[in-house]
């Protein structure tokens, strides 16, 4: 008798099993029409179809643009019609993954010729008529053995099969488009909507090359995204968001502020121009005050270290693909990948006493990872980028009070950047099946992540089986101003690392013995490169002042201003003022285009006038005329703006 509790407290009781649509049936016959499928104990989404037979709490899942969930079914869906339309206009088209991702769904497929854009409308009239016949997604499950023979001939089915009896798997199950074996159908595991006519708002959006498994060496595949909305409006929204972040784009906008560029033969490697690196190093500044106020100190470590110290701490068996290595006096080192081995090896000089800790250790750490060409974007993904990396070596009885302390830093720090707390997205990810420890050391170091959220004024949500198998750990996803997440800020906890089998990391405790110590890896920005491509495209380019590259651009209205235009220039340089004087001989109104396509914060605009009388006309971005000002004054203006951080009105909105 399954005792089902309800999201708003409620219970109900049934004498039997009963699906999710007799569930929604129960509370109410209009809320069964608009259910798409259930939500098991918060983690696991069932179709309404499959029986619930067990006490557990359960949500209704219904089509909304905001619930994760309905998208995650809705797209799974959408992702079988489309390959079903295909198979339809391209006869001979075998399957092979077709899962939903974070904006929409792809599938990978073998097609007897290449598609193109072109065959786009003649798969999307296929997929309407999908739609419009309202056909059920029915679910079959089947034994192993006559699930491998319903895929005896289709090579990329088959190993979806052994992978999932070897995962485990009771059974193997299928989905038809209407009636199992005779409608098309697919081996899949589920769960999907109730049938096609779910469907409201559908679109093909790109089409790629894919290699089967991710191996290049394996067969080639065409992977045809798109995505689905619960509505038009949700479509159209984010076809407006593509269109608005293609305008945002940071290597577009790095391009035309001069901010930084990368070579062909050089992939993955950033070359910062003065502008770009001015940034780089206020971000710098920035953070390394940030994390001195809050206790750490700074080091640096090598670049190159030796293989033996990788195999130690276990990267090289479970990273060595991803990373550089090289050969001296026929010794194998590895350019770091990471820093926290070079921090462990910090920690161990000398002999620590728990008086000592906990001991906070950042680094701007350079690292190099092997990343494939195919998977770097911009500066967002690199090969060689810094990370704002520390590590917290601590008791476990430091830990919640440790993390508290962290979420509160970053929070600080995000709200600098127009990310408040109604912009960070936190997930608690928990105990995967393979792991280290005993439950008890589970149930505890998951309790202390999750205090230390609360802690912090924050919510979390849960990442379920993410974990690492030596400990849990929490990431924090940043919205930025056009509703797009960012997953940036990290801590992760780490008994394994600093354990006696690894790099041995102990400290002497109040008991005169010897302990070993727990590591708290975190990261508020990550890497820096990525995190200054978020903010040129959450800001469309126009920095805050205290971040700009060009904080003022000095326009003398005439050649006869320009030895004013210098002495006003010096005296702002000398403020600590970044500025710059336009000697160009164009029209003032030309000058004031140049600034404001650049992104200059403010224009002081001299003329014979202001010259004669030791002022300046001063205009921000906008074109906003904001009065004659004396040096003193303007440069009085500027540091208390740069020191109070204020941002652009758009970035300081909720989005």
């Amino acid at each position: 008798m399954p005792r089902i509790t309800l999201p708003d407290g409620a219970v109900r009781e049934f004498p039997q099993p009963i699906t999710g649509l007799e569930l929604a049936t129960a509370i109410s016959p209009g809320l069964a029409k608009r259910s798409l499928g259930v939500k098991i104990d918060g983690s696991e989404i069932r179709d309404l179809s499959r029986p619930i037979d067990r006490d557990c709490a359960v949500k209704i899942i219904t089509a909304s643009n905001e619930d994760k969930d309905a998208l995650f079914l809705l797209r799974h869906s959408a992702a079988h019609v489309l390959a079903e339309a295909v198979c339809a206009v391209l006869p001979g088209t075998r399957l092979a993954y077709g899962p939903p991702i974070d904006d929409g769904f792809f599938y990978d497929l073998k097609t007897p010729r290449p598609i193109s854009e072109a065959d786009f409308p003649a798969i999307e009239k296929k997929m309407q008529e999908i739609v419009a016949a309202n056909k059920p997604f029915t679910r079959c499950e089947v034994s192993h053995a006559d699930g491998l023979k319903r895929t005896e001939g289709d090579v990329y089915k088959t190993d979806n099969a052994q992978r999932a009896i070897a995962k485990g798997s009771p059974n193997l199950s299928f989905y038809a488009n209407g009636t199992p074996g005779s409608d098309w159908e697919d081996l899949c595991m589920g769960p999907h909507v109730p049938s096609t006519g779910f469907l409201k708002a559908v679109k093909i959006m790109s089409v790629a090359g894919a290699y089967w498994h991710g191996d290049q060496n394996s067969d080639q595949l065409t992977r045809i995204y798109g995505t689905a909305f619960a509505d038009e409006k949700g479509l159209k929204a984010h076809l407006t968001r593509i269109e608005e972040a293609k305008r945002r784009d940071h290597r577009k906008l790095g391009k035309e502020l001069d901010l930084f560029h990368i070579e062909e033969d050089n992939p993955g490697q950033v070359f910062w121009h003065p502008r770009g690196w001015s940034i780089y190093v206020a971000l710098m500044d920035y953070m390394r005050a940030k994390q001195r106020a809050n206790g750490y100190v700074e080091v640096h470590t090598p670049s190159v270290m030796s293989k033996s110290l990788w195999e130690k701490s276990g990267h090289w068996d479970k990273y060595r693909d991803n990373m550089f290595t090289t050969e001296s006096e026929k010794r194998d080192f590895a350019i770091k990948p990471m820093n926290c081995p070079g921090h462990i090896l910090i920690f161990k000089q000398g002999l620590k006493s728990y008086r000592e800790l906990p001991l906070r250790i950042a680094e701007f750490g350079s690292c190099c990872r092997n990343e494939a060409s195919g998977a770097l974007h911009g500066i967002m993904r690199v090969r060689g980028f810094v990370q704002d990396d520390a590590h917290i070596f601590c008791d476990p009885a430091q830990i919640e009070a440790e993390v508290a302390a962290f979420c509160r830093m970053l929070t600080d720090v995000y709200k600098d950047f127009g990310f408040g707390v109604e912009r960070i997205e936190v997930k608690l990810s928990t105990r995967p099946e393979k792991r280290l420890g005993s439950d008890e050391s589970w149930d505890r170091a998951e309790a202390a992540l999750g205090n230390a959220v609360k802690a912090a004024g924050l919510t979390y949500g849960i990442n379920p089986g993410e974990g690492a198998f030596y400990g849990p750990k929490l990431e924090f996803t940043l919205v930025d101003a056009i509703g797009r997440g960012w997953q940036c800020g990290t801590i992760q906890l780490d008994p394994n690392l600093p354990s006696k089998e690894r790099l041995d990391a102990t400290f002497v405790g109040e008991d005169g013995s010897k302990h070993n110590c727990v590591m708290l890896h975190r990261a508020i920005l990550g890497s820096l490169e990525r995190f200054i491509g978020i903010l040129i495209e959450h800001f469309e380019g126009k920095f805050p002042l205290w971040l700009a590259p060009e904080q003022v651009r000095i326009l003398p209205i005439s050649d006869e201003q320009l030895a004013y235009a210098r002495e006003v220039h010096a005296q702002l340089i000398s403020a600590g003022i970044r500025a710059t004087v336009d000697e160009k001989p164009d029209k003032l109104g030309a000058k004031i285009r140049e600034a404001r396509n650049a992104r200059v914060n403010y224009f002081a605009v001299v003329g014979a006038q202001e010259a004669g009388a030791g002022t300046v006309a001063l205009q921000d971005q906008k074109g906003e005329k904001l009065g004659t000002l004396e040096i003193d004054d303007l440069v009085a203006r500027l540091l208390e703006e740069v020191a109070e951080r204020r941002l652009p009105a758009q970035a300081a909105a909720a989005p």
